[in-house]
């Protein structure tokens, strides 16, 4: 199996099991995907209402993303459907949904996640989605 592959198919099981857990798993993201070091980004960059969508560069504290994502969001769905892979890059691409617990409002969004792997663990992430839904979900 390729370089290429291999990491394709890392992140779909990754995403299967995180849309079918509805996020209860975190640790299988830090035991396979994720690399001690990682530049871990999100589009909002820690603009409020999503203080904890910023940049993060080491696994210790980019649990405070997924642990503040779940104790103010619950899923609905996470739905990554294609996966583009060229070198160490995969592109993965989907949908998400999410209720912010607040609020009760619902954000559903298209869905776009950079990632960069080097030795079979991620190196890099930068992910898009639409923020105005997002935001506007949260207030």
């Amino acid at each position: 199996m390729s370089n290429e592959a291999a990491n394709v198919k890392i992140l779909q099981d990754a995403y299967h099991r995180w849309n079918e857990s509805k996020g209860g798993s975190v640790d299988h993201w830090f035991d396979v995907v994720v690399a001690p070091k990682i530049n871990f980004a999100s589009i909002p960059r820690g603009v409020e209402p999503l203080a904890f969508a910023t940049e993060y560069h080491d696994s210790v504290k980019l649990r405070d993303y997924f642990d503040t994502l779940l104790s103010e969001w619950s899923m609905q769905h996470y739905t990554m459907n294609e996966y583009v892979a060229q070198g160490d890059a995969v592109v993965a691409r989907g949908s998400c949904a999410w209720i912010n617990k607040r609020t009760g409002k619902l954000a559903e969004t298209p869905k776009l996640d950079f990632w960069r792997f080097k030795d079979g663990k991620a190196i890099e992430f930068y992910e898009y989605f639409d923020t105005a839904c997002v935001v506007a979900a949260a207030t």
